[in-house]
Order: C-alpha cells, then sequence, then structure tokens
C-alpha cells in the first residue's frame, strides 16, 4: 500500500508541476483576436477630452447620423501553452506561429514600429485620395533642376508641370512614363503653370547614365487645398484604416450624410490612386464590426472569400475594390438599393 500510494503522490506531484509549467511556459504562438472599433467621424475617447480622429480647421464640417467604423486585430504576443489551448478553442480568435506576425529577422519593437509608420502611410494616402475627390487634385512641382540636363534655365523649381505633350501629370510615376515613351534627343512639350501663369517650355530630352531620357528635374507633389487636416489617432498599428480614413475624411467635409444614418464598419488599404487592398485578421474584423452594432461590412476584394468563410450573422459584406466602388456602395445604401456583395 505504501508503494502504491507513494506512486500515486508523486504522479499528483508531477501533475501539478506539468500543470503550473503549462501557465508559464512561453510557446512560439500569438493570438489574434477582435480588437476595438472607432468611428472616423467621432472623437478619440481613448484621449483626455475625446478630442475629433479627423479634424479640419479652416473650413466648414458636418456631422453624419451614422458612423464610419475602422476595425482592427488585437495581438497577444506573449502566450502560455494554457494560453494558446483556450485561443485554440475560442470561435472568434486565431492562434498563429509567432513568425508569420514577428519574423525572425525583426524585433517585437521593429515589428510595432514598422506598422506604426505604415499606419501613418495609410493616413496620407487618404488624405490624397479623399481630397482629390473633394476637389483638389495633386499636383507635381519641380523640386530641383539637375545641373547640365536640358531643363538647366528653362524649368524653375515650384514650377507646376501640368501636362507632357498634352498629357496630363498628376503623379511623378506619370511624368516619368511619359518622359520615358520616347528616345532621348526628342522635343518635348512642356505645359507648366509659374506664379499663376500658363506656359509652354520646349525640352529636349538627354539619356541619363542609366540610358533612360531624362529632362533632368527632381520633382515633388502636394495637394494645395484652403484648410488645415488632422487625423489623430495614434494607438494604432499598420495600414488597414486607409479606406475607412479616406471615407470619413469626404464625409466630414462634403454636406451630403455619407452613411445614411447607419453604422457601417469596414476595412482595407488605400493607395494613393484610391485602389483598396487586402488586409489580415478578417475574421476577427467581421466579430468585431458585428459586436459594434454594424449594418454592413466593406470588404476589399481580395478578402471576399476569407470573409464568406467567417461570416457574422445579419452583417452583409460588401465587395469593394476602389474608393469609388465604396462611395458608389454608399450611395445605393442611402437610395435603399443593394450594393455589390461579396460572392463566390
Amino acid at each position: 500500500m505504501r508503494r502504491r500510494g507513494l506512486t500515486v503522490l508523486i504522479g499528483a506531484v508531477l501533475l501539478l508541476v506539468l500543470a503550473w509549467q503549462a501557465t508559464v511556459f512561453k510557446v512560439p504562438y500569438v493570438e489574434m483576436g477582435p480588437g476595438p472599433t472607432y468611428d472616423t467621424l467621432g472623437t478619440d475617447t481613448g484621449k483626455p477630452g475625446g478630442r475629433p480622429i479627423i479634424a479640419v480647421d479652416g473650413a466648414p464640417t458636418t456631422k453624419s447620423k451614422g458612423q464610419l467604423r475602422m476595425t482592427t486585430v488585437s495581438v497577444q504576443p506573449d502566450l502560455t501553452l494554457v494560453d494558446a489551448m483556450i485561443g485554440w478553442w475560442e470561435d472568434d480568435r486565431a492562434v498563429v506561429p509567432r513568425e508569420l506576425i514577428y519574423p525572425p529577422d525583426r524585433t517585437q519593437e521593429q515589428v510595432d514600429q514598422d506598422n506604426a509608420n505604415a499606419f501613418q502611410e495609410s493616413q496620407t494616402s487618404a488624405e490624397t485620395v479623399a481630397l482629390r475627390k473633394l476637389g483638389y487634385p495633386t499636383v507635381v512641382a519641380v523640386a530641383d533642376v539637375s545641373a547640365g540636363f536640358p531643363a538647366e534655365g528653362k524649368l524653375q523649381k515650384d514650377d507646376v508641370i501640368k501636362a507632357l505633350d498634352g498629357t496630363a501629370i498628376d503623379t511623378p510615376d506619370k511624368l516619368t512614363e511619359l518622359v520615358r515613351a520616347k528616345p532621348a534627343g526628342t522635343t518635348r512639350q512642356v505645359q507648366i503653370e509659374r506664379g499663376g501663369q500658363a506656359q509652354t517650355v520646349e525640352i529636349a530630352t538627354k539619356a541619363g547614365d542609366d540610358g533612360n531620357p531624362r529632362l533632368g528635374v527632381q520633382v515633388k507633389t502636394s495637394q494645395p487645398h484652403p484648410f488645415k487636416l488632422t487625423i489623430q489617432l495614434d494607438r494604432i498599428g499598420g495600414p488597414s484604416a486607409g479606406l475607412m480614413f479616406t471615407l470619413g475624411i469626404i464625409d466630414t467635409i462634403e454636406p451630403e450624410d455619407l452613411t445614411g444614418g447607419i453604422v457601417i464598419a469596414g476595412t482595407g488599404t488605400i493607395d494613393d490612386a484610391g485602389n483598396v487592398g487586402p488586409i489580415g485578421g478578417i475574421p476577427q474584423k467581421l466579430v468585431a464590426a458585428k459586436a459594434a452594432g454594424a449594418k454592413v461590412f466593406l470588404t476589399p476584394a481580395s478578402n471576399c472569400a476569407e470573409a464568406m468563410d467567417n461570416p457574422q450573422p445579419g452583417l452583409p459584406l460588401i465587395k469593394v475594390n476602389n474608393v469609388d466602388d465604396a462611395l458608389s456602395a454608399l450611395q445605393a445604401l442611402r437610395a435603399g438599393r443593394t450594393p455589390t456583395l461579396c460572392s463566390r
């Protein structure tokens, strides 16, 4: 009996040790769960005084009856074995290998900084797209003129390059594309605006060190508008709020209520051309949107399949390829029509 009792005691002790280890032993996984949502038309309640998330100074703004909620994913980076097991059982959470979120060649601090930078870039692109939709186009201007190239003496710093051979210029990439479309030595008609006056300058391109034809200017972009625009939300990382920030800026400044009085949630990156790109964590974002009372979810087209595999009851998935799709969908909702939904 003593031997049997001792065996039972040792087994119990070992079980307790293993159970204790399971609560403290770290595993190489992270947990993704539904994160907070933020109404881009509202205030940042996490800051004293509840400052507006989108602030406009120098122009009238409007209040909407509905909401445009950006969605986020919470990431728990330090999991014990018990945490991971619980996460595996939770339907609204995903336990994934740590290297998917924190690559081995990057520290957690570096990844967090990368996400903060991506978040800032998403705000910049959102402003660019929204201002263009509000009637403030992007302009390309001369930042510097290279010595020894054809533009020297013909173009000046701050000249706005309006067109090349009659084709409008709205991005540096467009200017580069058009310059390279014809061989070096070709005389080009450069339409500019200098001091508010329009004029045309003839410039014959010259081959650069890489053999490509060049005018010999460095350019910059700007988007002149008569007000100051600020996005005041700094606790979020990643680029996925770009679409909702874009819509929030437009709705804040335009007189019309884009929301139609309902809670609209969504996600998606946005580039300077207004294209909406895919994001991660769509299942968790759908859960967060549903919990926030959203009636529809603006879904990047590239995420439609995953979203349809993880539906939330009563939350239609609106398919969005670009900002025009999103604006058309909101218009359809206001008119009582069904917008284009995700489909297989």
